[in-house]
């Protein structure tokens, strides 16, 4: 009876759960639907090994956290870093998104797993909390301004 009772509880709760998470993507406003297209543009253009499409997903003079609090601005290193990643055909899965928006600026915050090979054949296997910062363009898009990736980092 009473695993019957937790089998039940934990259906409830996976079923509520998946209806909150989809809830919340129906109750995101327009601007902060396109702050999640920007992100996933620049995901499936990384899972291409598409650089000009990776780079087209950030400011000019962004900076990117490769490793942890280690900042990237310069953009021969920032091409350099991606298209090393690259090597490792990983592919990025998000278990959802919180956007933020003050005016032209946005907060996306995103759980992330990773899957990919190192260069001989095993397998690499990582998760983490993306917090990047994007800013409203003139011709309204939104890019990303800072990228840390590793934002889980301090909870630690």
């Amino acid at each position: 009876m009473i695993k019957a009772l937790k089998v039940s509880f934990l259906i409830y709760l996976s079923i509520n759960t998946a209806m909150a998470d989809n809830q919340e993507e129906q109750n995101m406003s327009h601007e902060q639907s396109t702050v999640i297209s920007t992100i996933q543009t620049m995901t499936r253009a990384f899972h291409n090994s598409d650089i000009a499409g990776v780079l087209a997903s950030y400011e000019k003079n962004a900076a990117v956290m490769f490793e942890p609090a280690k900042q990237v601005s310069d953009p021969a290193q920032f091409k350099k870093n991606f298209e090393g990643f690259f090597q490792l055909n990983p592919k990025f899965d998000y278990s959802g998104h919180e956007v933020y928006i003050a005016n032209d600026l946005a907060l996306h915050i995103a759980p992330w797993t990773m899957q990919g090979n190192a260069p001989d054949g095993s397998e690499i296997a990582q998760s983490g909390l993306s917090i990047a910062v994007l800013r409203k363009q003139a011709d309204g898009r939104w890019l990303m301004v800072l990228d840390n990736p590793h934002g889980q980092r301090l909870t630690k």
